[in-house]
């Protein structure tokens, strides 16, 4: 929530579907859900993580309804997950030898720095451009497929790895069969890497803006810069 003379640590106020926002004094307030990840409003994504995305609709449901304004951001895959194991759903680290890779690894993602995220998000929260819009984090730099990204990888530390690809049924009987809380993670990574529910769709000038184009002034950490320090 945006107040002004308020500090930045006020920011970012996190909201749920019980909120009373019928109490809120408009006049002075900007909501700023902590919900962050796809755009809820048209992304397909399968369940566990479906039910988590229905709650977040809810929470733009209530905004709108009761004409609070608002900023909703979109940022994507987070850097700090899925580079730390090249995208790799059940492993906490880079592989050493082998990777797997959902679908044919041509389905192009974003990637965005987690602290990039928080200064677009601190940027928009008075900037009247971003009211009552969508604000999508989009990098152009930070836009890799998984067959990119593992070259990059590769590139970097003068290896090949062995490229195993999870066709999109083996990767549905994962979201069903495996233990938790995998599911979830499996379904987040069906929808970006296969579904490119990150970038599959235009901006709606009318519905949402872009970060990098709409403040270019902020020197945003690059895919390839933030893996160097798993070298």
């Amino acid at each position: 929530m945006v107040h002004s003379g308020w500090s930045l640590d006020d920011v970012l106020y996190p909201v749920s579907a019980q909120n009373n926002f019928s109490s809120v004094n408009t006049s002075n307030v900007r909501y700023f859900p902590s919900e962050f990840g796809f755009d809820v409003d048209g992304v397909q994504v399968l369940e566990p993580a479906k039910s988590v995305s229905a709650m977040k609709v809810k929470i733009r449901e209530a905004i709108r309804k009761e004409d609070i304004p608002f900023t909703f951001v979109s940022c994507n895959f987070c850097c700090t997950y899925f580079l730390s194991r090249l995208g790799q759903v059940e492993e906490t680290t880079i592989p050493d030898e082998r990777v797997f890779i959902l679908g044919d690894g041509n389905t192009k993602a974003v990637f965005v720095d987690e602290h990039d995220i928080s200064t677009y998000a601190i940027k928009a929260a008075e900037d009247e451009r971003t009211l009552n819009k969508v604000l999508y984090i989009r990098p152009p730099a930070n836009i890799y497929s998984h067959n990119e990204l593992i070259s990059l990888w590769e590139k970097k530390k003068n290896i090949t790895l062995e490229r195993i690809y999870v066709a999109e049924e083996e990767v549905l009987k994962k979201i069903n069969e495996s233990p938790e809380p995998l599911p979830f993670f499996y379904a987040i990574a069906h929808a970006g890497f296969i579904k490119g529910e990150t970038i599959n769709f235009d901006i709606n000038p009318t519905v949402g803006v872009e970060a990098s184009q709409l403040y270019p002034d902020v020197k945003y950490t690059t895919v390839e810069n933030f893996i160097d320090q798993f070298l």
